[in-house]
């Protein structure tokens, strides 16, 4: 009787575990299990394009070595990817440093489509119009006629319409008189046209943006420039002025010569005082990721009417057959807000070009194609007036190849 008594409890507690064991199941809530998506795969949209850039590649590092340059970077992006991006050489002649993507360059006058960018951004932001008087913004701004000073406008100045003579006191920047000073005696330029009439290349009036940037923002040029343009671009980077590329431990020196012969030259700050024309350092990933930012369709850092305001054709710029030597039928020359605009193999090209000593830098990008180029260099030679009509050519053949194909029944 006691082991049947003994059986019937441990019965009793095996049943009340098992139904304590079931109730605390039943009470658990119930886990949700979130579905991931498979990450999607853009597709690699450099193979399109993979027998152009083979073919380029092979010409640009033949080229680079027959002309003894000492050291470049290209770049190439194509539907929002970069293409291409290979760095040749070192940064000093007779020394190992290789150039690589972070080494910095000298702009020179391709500083001029970054400070034009600059430009469409802010007067997008409606807090720089390009149709504001420069007379509003510069104080005691002043030219030899009465019309030329007081309708002058932004619009003017980064366009290349002011009307001065070309290159109006580049010599003063290149004796390193300072900028206020030359800006004092633009008054005894001569004028060849009214504001807007004629296109006439300058360096110190389209750098006048530097100050109506500090009147318009209360902030320095740089800081604007880095806020609007290298911070959201991801030009990690990019700076301007002298002082920022001597201290950078990775940059090119300048060289001089030809033929391979080339030697090295003293650091100098030659046209840093005009910052928005020429003052930019950059690497060549700055410049890839700036070509992928204007590129892309729909961005966040640049908006569409900027664009617009940015690549609207201003002036014809009758420039000589020389400074696009080897583009073949170069259909029209204008320019826009800080860059040139070409038609070229029936698209539309915005370019351009920039040398100052020690220093070359080519950048251009195709709108209707999702297409850009930038080339640096720290051995000026032939060979910067050559890349980016050399890839072009290649690149609209094979575009014009494949549209023609697509058409055969």
């Amino acid at each position: 009787m006691g082991k049947l008594k003994y059986y019937f409890i441990l019965v009793i507690l095996i049943v009340a575990a098992v139904a304590f064991k079931v109730q605390s199941v039943e009470e658990q809530p119930e886990i949700e299990i979130e579905e991931i998506a498979p990450e999607i795969q853009e597709p690699d949209y450099s193979l399109e394009i993979k027998d152009v850039l083979t073919e380029f590649d092979s010409l640009l590092s033949a080229e680079i070595k027959e002309s003894g340059t000492i050291g470049g970077a290209v770049v190439i992006t194509y539907k929002n990817q970069i293409a291409l991006l290979k760095c040749y050489g070192v940064q000093k002649a007779g020394e190992q440093d290789s150039i690589n993507e972070h080494t910095i360059f000298r702009l020179a006058s391709v500083s001029k489509t970054i400070t034009g960018v600059l430009a469409g951004i802010l007067s997008d932001e409606n807090i720089i119009s390009l149709d504001d008087k420069i007379i509003d913004c510069v104080p005691g701004f002043q030219l030899k006629d009465n019309i030329s000073t007081n309708t002058l406008t932004v619009r003017n100045v980064l366009s290349h319409t002011t009307g001065l003579i070309p290159h109006a006191y580049d010599n003063l920047i290149e004796e390193h008189v300072p900028f206020q000073t030359i800006m004092t005696r633009l008054k005894d330029v001569d004028i060849s046209a009214h504001p807007g009439e004629m296109y006439g290349y300058q360096n110190v009036m389209f750098s006048l943006y530097d100050t109506v940037c500090v009147t318009k923002t209360t902030k320095k040029f740089g800081e604007t420039l880095s806020e609007k343009v290298f911070i959201p671009f991801n030009m990690n980077d990019a700076s301007i002025g002298f002082e920022n590329f001597e201290k950078n431990q990775n940059k090119a020196y300048p060289h001089y010569g030809s033929n391979g012969n080339f030697r090295t030259l003293k650091l100098n700050d030659r046209y840093y005082s005009t910052s928005p024309a020429a003052g930019v350092n950059a690497s060549i990933s700055d410049l890839g990721n700036f070509l992928l930012t204007l590129l892309e369709d729909d961005s966040t850092k640049i908006s569409r009417n900027a664009k617009e305001i940015i690549f609207t054709p201003q002036v014809i710029s009758p420039l000589s057959r020389n400074y696009f030597v080897h583009w073949k039928n170069v259909k029209s020359k204008q320019y826009a807000i800080g860059w040139r605009t070409v038609e070229y193999k029936n698209r539309n090209v915005a370019y351009h070009g920039g040398y100052v000593q020690g220093y070359r830098a080519e950048i251009a990008l195709c709108f209707d194609e999702n297409v850009g180029i930038a080339f640096l260099s720290n051995s000026p030679n032939y060979l910067g007036s050559k890349v980016v009509p050399s890839f072009l050519d290649l690149f609209f053949e094979q575009k014009d190849v494949t549209k023609l194909q697509a058409l055969k029944p």
